[in-house]
């Protein structure tokens, strides 16, 4: 099946033209800055482009994307369209998207407030282009539906949990699912008898605990912002800390929510980057605040990898992915030295060659196996929009 992947983000649209049956993409490619110096950049079997484009909102996004496959010669090999989702709230698995899903998604825009709407609009607008063919809804956090109520719930007062639905949610959930199957897959295990954590890292980062095949625990929560160090966001902190700017330097919500959000994490550790390729290397100059920032992110993905071990009664495998995992030769050597406790034991020259000459593991013969795989969401969204219609 061909099945355009469609990745409705805050201020841009990812898509790709999946071949389920080759795994290849057909065309790919991204439109960007919506609403401010739009650009777009894309590949397909005819013709490349790359340039400015006035694209002041995503239903103009969309319109660009069909346009530029119809120039491809694409539009009308596509049988289905697929939506990468950030937050399914109710949904536990894909959903063909219907009104009442848009209106649900709507419905939930507080929990994701820059991508829900925007991913309504990708459905609809999709719809207008692509009238005759089945859409397929595919969650962030359906995969991590399965975690159990001592991993989801906050020590909050239970009604809020009921009323309002506060609770973990988990993301990346596309990714900890591919590469989790991947991973058993490569191990030629069962996946009943699998136990795994899966560390997606890039801007944004998370882990997972993957049981037989399932979620039971990640460090993401009731929105993208919990858990690691990353990019730009904080990660876990002391929500006291906010009481405390908002009582001594009078910072209103907007100006927190922009903190934790846009000027923390690597960016704020450093004083110079949210991108670890610039914070490696200014750290490998003697730039001391990158080094700090370096290190801190590594030394908590860790612990958090030491807390999601306790629920799980072995580690298979502990799988690196994302732009960082599968690609910092530095980061992957930090966190496996910060958990040697847990017996792992990094082989150098693995780790330098990203595991493509060892099925992608990057520990020594006898230790605890840590892996690379590489992700690749837009095909899982593909193949499960396959199977939804």
């Amino acid at each position: 099946m061909k099945v355009l992947v469609l990745n409705c983000g805050s201020s841009s649209v990812k898509y790709a033209v999946i071949d389920t049956k080759n795994k290849i993409a057909l065309s790919s490619g991204l439109v960007e800055n919506i609403g401010v110096n739009g650009h777009i950049k894309a590949k397909g079997p005819i013709n490349p482009i790359d340039e400015s484009l006035d694209v002041p909102t995503h239903a103009e996004a969309i319109f660009a994307v069909q346009k530029y496959l119809k120039e491809q010669e694409l539009i009308d090999v596509i049988e289905a369209i697929g939506h990468r989702v950030v937050h399914g709230g109710k949904y536990v698995k894909s959903e063909l998207v219907t009104q009442e899903v848009i209106d649900y998604i709507r419905s939930i825009t507080l929990y994701a407030p820059l991508h829900e709407p925007a991913h309504a609009t990708g459905m609809e607008e999709a719809k207008k282009y692509f009238p005759n063919l089945p859409q397929v809804a595919v969650f962030d956090t359906a995969f991590h539906q399965t975690m159990p109520p001592k991993a989801f719930l906050y020590g909050i007062p239970y009604e809020i949990y009921q009323d309002l639905k506060v609770r973990r949610y988990g993301f990346h959930g596309t990714s900890h699912r591919y590469v989790s199957a991947e991973a058993i897959r490569l191990l030629n295990q069962k996946a009943e008898d699998t136990y795994l954590i899966t560390a997606h890292l890039g801007n944004g980062s998370s882990a997972a605990a993957i049981s037989q095949g399932q979620c039971v625990d990640t460090t993401m929560g009731f929105t993208p912002l919990d858990g690691l160090v990353m990019g730009t966001r904080s990660g876990s902190i002391d929500p006291a800390i906010l009481f405390f700017l908002n009582k001594t330097l009078g910072y209103d919500i907007d100006r927190l929510d922009k903190l934790v959000n846009k000027e923390s994490g690597l960016l704020g550790l450093s004083g110079l980057s949210n991108d670890m390729r610039t914070i490696t290397q200014a750290a490998s100059e003697g730039h001391q605040r990158a080094k700090i920032a370096l290190e801190v992110f590594c030394y908590k993905l860790a612990r958090e990898i030491g807390g999601l071990a306790m629920a799980l009664p072995r580690i298979d495998a502990l799988v690196f992915t994302g732009g960082i995992g599968e690609n910092s030769v530095v980061v992957r050597e930090l966190v496996l030295k910060n958990l040697s406790i847990l017996g792992y034991d990094i082989d150098p020259e693995k780790n330098v060659n990203h595991g493509k000459k060892s099925s992608g593991i990057i520990t020594k013969d006898g230790s605890a196996k840590a892996m690379i795989i590489a992700t690749n969401e837009e095909l899982l969204i593909a193949m499960d929009t396959e199977v939804m219609v």
